[in-house]
């Protein structure tokens, strides 16, 4: 697969037939003797990943040829000099804001390309971002995000998985969609992809040229704006193996979650934990 317009947007693209993870790939170069090759933005993509990894620990699986696995490398400055690390837990949302985009973007492209009748209004679909970093279409997961810290701090590689033309047998849970059981057909994997890395550099930019401040950025906006998580019923599994039950109200200026406690009433800011969508 060449992916001629994914090239166009990153310094350094590299397609893989088949890796065990794209992520240990990526980080595996900064490490090594040609780390100064991988500049800012380096992507490594594969649609044949065998040992995939997904938050908390899960797999991340699926036939070969019917999703991609992508992973970004981010150096990230402010000014002259390297954005402080406090800063970093903004990117998995960036990301997810990202391929929220990317995703509904594509999704309501080919729609409404399946429009025959003038007047005729294309089907529906409700593309969101699921706090912290997987995204859903009619509440079903579609792709997830899987960020890594370099070591010393020296930058972050984002990993997404993403469902592109799995059907309905293919899939790893009973809550996955795949881009071609939406939309009926299978999109060009590039075009999705071509999207997804646009809309990370111009978020990743803005971010960056206001100092990594996420309001005037416009980042804080960017993410509520896509999280679908917001205004609903959560239940979320603290680290520690406690629950929090209530509202999700709002994202923080550090992209905390604030959850409503439904026993007491008290705001709670969650920075980790296993979110469930609840709907009485």
């Amino acid at each position: 697969m060449e992916f001629p317009l994914s090239r166009e947007v990153v310094p350094r693209f590299e397609y893989l037939p088949e890796t065990g993870s794209t992520n240990d790939v990526l980080v595996a170069h900064t490490a090594g003797k040609d780390a100064a090759a991988w500049p800012d933005l380096s992507t490594v993509v594969t649609d044949n990943q065998t040992r995939g990894r997904g938050r908390l620990g899960r797999t991340w699986l699926a036939p070969t040829g019917k999703s991609l696995a992508i992973s970004v490398l981010l150096r990230p400055r402010a000014s002259a000099a390297p954005l402080p690390i406090d800063h970093f837990g903004w990117f998995p949302l960036l990301a997810g804001a990202a391929m929220t985009r990317a995703v509904r973007a594509v999704v309501e492209a080919s729609l409404a390309a399946r429009v025959d009748e003038p007047g005729e209004e294309a089907p529906r679909h409700e593309v969101t971002l699921k706090w912290p970093n997987d995204v859903l279409i009619d509440g079903y997961k579609v792709s997830g995000i899987l960020s890594e810290l370099l070591p010393g701090a020296q930058g972050l590689v984002i990993g997404a998985g993403l469902n592109v033309s799995l059907d309905e047998h293919d899939l790893p849970t009973l809550t996955s969609t795949s881009l071609l059981l939406v939309t009926g057909s299978a999109p060009d994997p590039d075009a999705v992809l071509a999207r997804y890395l646009t809309e990370l550099r111009q978020l990743t930019r803005a971010f960056l040229d206001a100092e990594g401040d996420p309001v005037q950025s416009g980042l804080l906006r960017a993410v509520t704006e896509a999280c679908g998580t917001l205004g609903g019923v959560v239940r979320v599994e603290l680290p520690g193996g406690t629950d929090l039950v209530g509202t999700a109200v709002a994202l923080d200026r550090s992209g905390r979650l604030i959850v409503e406690d439904q026993a007491s009433g008290e705001l709670q800011a969650v920075a980790a934990g296993d979110v469930t969508h609840l709907r009485y």
